[in-house]
């Protein structure tokens, strides 16, 4: 399954990319800072090549957030909003997907 995460961990993108490998997964990430059309993009873009999404409100825009509830129902993807999300929730996670998947 590829998981979008929205929401700033880049300080642990690493260590969640190895969680979702280790379950089977593909991890990508977005800031969730739009700034401008090019990160606009990039969360659209992440959206339309995910599985599922999900979106760490804590720390994140709201214009972050809006964009990516809109696109997750445009292009019919399931969406969690999540206020925080460390590696052993996100591990869980990626735990209770394996299992679905299999």
């Amino acid at each position: 399954m590829r998981i979008g995460i929205v929401g700033g961990l880049d300080r642990k993108a690493r260590e969640l990319e190895g969680i979702a490998h280790a379950w089977g997964h593909q991890l990508e990430l977005h800031s969730g800072v739009i700034a401008g059309a090019a990160s606009a993009d990039g969360l659209r873009a992440l959206v339309a090549r995910a599985d599922l999404i999900i979106v760490v409100t804590e720390v994140n825009s709201h214009n972050g957030v809006r964009l990516a509830r809109r696109q997750a129902q445009l292009a019919h993807r399931p969406l969690r909003l999540l206020r925080r999300m460390g590696a052993s929730q996100f591990e869980t996670l990626a735990r209770e997907l394996a299992g679905a998947a299999a």
